[in-house]
């Protein structure tokens, strides 16, 4: 596909009549996110798709850095696009998410993070994409700043129809999309969650959703890695992130059936994200925190995995979440000990030849440690 091009787009449809009704809400939970904030607001003032058919909601939850006063000053200079609200700081971005989008008024919905930017045609593009493919949800490219990594597999191409097992949605569940407003009444995001509240959110509008669209030919929305790591995800603790996974793996196991959907979709996070908390940085915990991981991980494997899905994942992702679910923490962290000291064990015979492979005392079966099927596509950040 060539990028920046409109002609693969369908043809907008005609915005409806209702008098003072915007195309589109773009909501913005801000805390101290100067100064990325001011490229996030020159993106918006900048929309082609005109001041008349867009509005900026944005919550301001309690920033001490001067965000507020940017935010003031956007919208004295440009008036009647924004609706500005302050709060009391809340701890993390639902909250503020909740109130700017029961405070929107769009056909449509857009969350965008308050230190991130989009392309100049965005909205135009994002709209045009929803009306004429009739989509409740639309995907847009995203693309990385200052380093920051953002898996591609989903923007493989656009598509005017995806879903979790033809497609890396599964791996697209930040809530970075256009959303039909009326698809959102009565989902909220969890307020106990200071991070990873929009996956849950995100994914059950997915599910919920008649048709989600993909939209891949245009750098549409641009995420920045804070140099002060000051980004919710970069700091969030394990503890908090493995809340936020548990509350991903309700919203499956309530409105998806057994089957592949179920499992492209748990796949992620059994293939990734739980493994990314056992690894090295685990052992430098307190005890007790590191005991609560790991118990944490292991309710969620036995819980929610069966064996055909950890059958799928590669053998170190595996060997640790099956570890996790017997609570075995001191081989856990032999297990990682030997790859810090050793890399990758050798494959002798179909088998990841690891210490612990036909340990008596373990007793772990050899399927654990068996190699997966070939396509692990599925299964790796960006495909």
């Amino acid at each position: 596909m060539t990028p920046n091009r409109l002609a693969a787009l369908p043809a907008a449809r005609p915005a409806p009549g209702a008098s003072g009704v915007p195309d589109v809400s773009v909501v913005i939970a801000v805390y101290n996110t100067m100064p990325y904030l001011t490229a996030c607001l020159d993106s918006l003032v900048g929309q082609s798709i005109g001041p008349a058919r867009m509005e900026v909601v944005a919550v301001d939850d309690g920033s001490t850095d001067g965000s507020g006063a940017e935010l003031r000053r956007y919208a004295e200079a440009h008036p009647g696009l924004f609706t500005l609200r302050r709060q009391a700081n809340s701890g993390g971005p639902a909250v503020p998410t909740n109130r700017g989008t029961a405070l929107a008024r769009g056909r449509y919905v857009l969350y965008l993070g308050a230190d991130d930017w989009l392309g100049p045609q965005a909205l135009a593009r994002l709209v045009a994409a929803a009306d004429g493919w009739d989509a409740d949800v639309v995907v847009p490219r995203q693309v990385g700043e200052n380093g920051r990594l953002v898996p591609q597999g989903i923007f493989a191409r656009t598509a005017r129809e995806v879903g979790f097992t033809d497609s890396a949605l599964a791996w697209a569940l930040a809530d970075t999309k256009l959303f039909r407003r009326s698809l959102l009444r009565g989902l909220h995001r969890r307020e106990d969650l200071p991070v990873h509240s929009d996956q849950p959110f995100t994914l059950e509008a997915l599910l919920r959703a008649r048709r989600v669209s993909v939209l891949a030919d245009y750098d549409y929305y641009h995420l920045v890695r804070r140099a002060d790591g000051g980004n919710v995800t970069q700091r969030a603790r394990p503890l908090e992130r493995l809340h936020g996974i548990g509350a991903v793996q309700e919203v499956v196991e309530r409105l998806t059936a057994p089957g592949p959907q179920r499992d492209a979709i748990r796949a992620r996070h059994f293939g990734w994200e739980l493994p990314q908390l056992l690894q090295a940085p685990l052992f430098e915990l307190d005890p007790a925190v590191r005991q609560r991981v790991c118990t944490g991980v292991g309710h969620l494997v036995r819980a929610y995995a069966h064996r055909e899905l950890l059958a799928g994942l590669q053998v170190a992702d595996r060997l640790r979440l099956v570890l996790a679910a017997q609570g075995r923490l001191a081989a856990l962290q032999g297990l990682v000990q030997y790859e810090l000291a050793h890399g990758s064990p050798p494959i002798r015979d179909g088998h990841a030849a690891y210490p612990l492979f036909r340990n008596r005392r373990l007793a772990l079966p050899d399927w654990v440690f068996a190699e997966p099927p070939a396509a692990r596509d599925a299964l790796t950040p960006g495909h």
